[in-house]
């Protein structure tokens, strides 16, 4: 079998699995791309490589996320276009800047930046000084998960009143905020180590039905009262490159005008 017969192979394959992932038939798909359902089937059983518009325009549709649309550039013998450098690599210095202008701006609530698997790369002044008022972060070594964080005994998880309402949360969250709606091999590893902490039970990862509340607070003890908070979540628009795609800004906002008098006295 010629490298060009694999090539197409592979391609096919990994078309097939998105177009099933998204529930889109090849007649849907061809509707939605202009391309005919004839040219979809050749190039999924591997008798066709598209052109790298067509196979672009598929992955819109799609809505595939860019790193996996790398891949699929790749399949077909065709070079990634979508830059996969660091997240404060110089092609991202006016994202950076940005997501730096966006922190400081939410003092004094805590914010930060994570990556795709809830790793924090950036923080506000207000973070550390919120968490340490609970823990010693200076214990806990790199990286830093808020997930693991949130989950651990030895972490937050003592100080959050609505534990197990929280803890399903944040499980609904990993599935909802995957890029591209995708659980990915890294995600499903993330959510086994925190299924093994104690007391995790695997239900939880079902969805829930939604309460009467626009959402759900996060309320943590301190000094025999409570501190409630919501997030809210920031994404880079029309991203451009892997890094900014799977950025985003948490921000905890005051579910309260007491926990907001807290925040007035430092």
């Amino acid at each position: 079998m010629s490298s060009s017969t694999l090539e197409a192979t592979e391609l096919g394959t990994l078309l097939r699995y998105w177009r099933d992932m998204r529930g889109t038939s090849q007649f849907d798909l061809s509707l939605d791309t202009g391309i005919s359902q004839r040219h979809i089937s050749f190039i999924e059983s591997g008798r066709s490589v598209p052109g790298r518009q067509i196979l672009l325009e598929i992955a819109q549709v799609l809505d595939i996320p860019l790193r996996d649309r790398n891949t699929l550039l790749l399949a077909a013998g065709y070079a990634p276009i979508y830059a996969d450098g660091a997240w404060n690599g110089a092609e991202m210095q006016s994202v950076t800047r940005a997501l730096e202008r966006m922190l400081r701006q939410h003092e004094p609530y805590p914010a930060l930046v994570m990556d795709r698997y809830w790793n924090v790369l950036l923080t506000n002044d207000a973070s550390p000084r919120f968490f340490n008022r609970f823990i010693d972060m200076a214990q806990r070594k790199g990286p830093r998960n808020m997930l693991h964080l949130m989950f651990d005994p030895d972490g937050m998880r003592p100080f959050i009143a609505n534990w197990a309402e929280t803890a399903r949360g944040l499980f609904e969250r990993v599935y909802r905020e995957s890029v591209g709606r995708v659980i990915d091999e890294k995600t499903k590893d993330l959510l086994a180590t925190l299924l093994a902490y104690p007391d995790v039970r695997p239900e939880w990862q079902a969805p829930q039905a939604m309460g009467a509340m626009p959402m759900i607070p996060l309320s943590f003890v301190k000094d025999g009262g409570l501190l409630n908070y919501f997030s809210m979540v920031t994404t880079v628009g029309t991203p451009q490159t892997v890094a900014a795609q799977e950025l985003r800004i948490e921000c905890l906002f005051p579910a309260d005008d007491a926990t907001e008098r807290q925040h007035a006295l430092g």
